[in-house]
């Protein structure tokens, strides 16, 4: 699968790897061919589906996406992402209304980009959220330290995987979301209302029950004894917290 192929970078761009997915072949080839000449590493995908595969498999620094493709559409692959990750995503389509727009922004995009574009304005872009990405944002922040650590729960935010006692332990992604939450900030209480908008990304309206099945789910997966939990308290009447160990 053409999705696995990666075209050799230089140091230059940080070694930043960029996934550029649309099924019109000639435009991903022009695409690729463009950043690498600025130093990135690509790889292509040609639908929304592939575009997760190579996901999956690759460390990826942005995305480019297109939104009408087979499989799975760009939107659709937008959300799916959203749910574990948060690298830059660049839509580049050819809905070029606003509407469009607005709603590429509002499943996730970083960015908006309408064809035929600039290639110099593109690489601006893709410069412009790698350097937030990169050196502002999730990864400079991250790069203090990828693993979360409270008694024997390990957190690691690059491989998002959990282990417990050294034991992995599998997490749905709103678990995950949840765990890294609280494990982010030990002893600090948050309320459903405030989880809720953290992990969900939307506005909390009676939102107790959903989350206290969540914290439930994870206390199951992470405590010895989860009706006497070690981590995961309750402040009774103002929400939940990851207990210091």
């Amino acid at each position: 699968m053409d999705n696995a192929r990666i075209s050799s970078g230089d140091t230059r761009a940080s070694n930043a790897r960029i996934l550029v997915v649309d099924d019109d072949r000639e435009i991903a080839m022009a695409v690729e061919k463009l950043l690498t000449r600025e130093g990135y590493e690509v790889i292509r995908a040609y639908d929304g589906m592939q575009a997760l595969e190579a996901l999956a498999e690759n460390q990826i620094h942005l995305i480019l996406l297109d939104i009408m493709m087979p499989k799975l559409d760009g939107l659709s692959a937008t959300m799916k992402i959203r749910e574990s990750r948060n690298i830059p995503i660049i839509i580049i389509s050819a809905k070029s209304e606003d509407s469009d727009k607005i709603l590429g922004l509002s499943m996730g995009a970083d960015d908006y980009v309408t064809k035929p574009f600039n290639p110099q304005e593109l690489v601006a872009r893709v410069k412009s959220q790698l350097r937030r990405y990169m050196h502002l944002g999730d990864i400079a922040n991250g790069s203090r330290s990828s693993q979360l650590r409270v008694g024997g729960l390990c957190l690691d935010t690059d491989a998002k995987q959990l282990t417990v006692d050294g034991e992995p332990v599998r997490l749905t992604a709103k678990e995950y979301k949840i765990l890294e939450l609280l494990m982010s900030n030990p002893g600090v209480v948050f309320s459903a209302e405030q989880i809720y908008e953290a992990v969900w990304k939307d506005v909390p309206y009676s939102v107790e029950n959903t989350v206290m099945v969540h914290i439930r789910r994870i206390r199951e997966k992470i405590e010895i004894n989860p009706k006497e939990p070690k981590y995961l308290k309750v402040v009774w009447g103002i929400g939940y917290k990851i207990e210091k160990v």
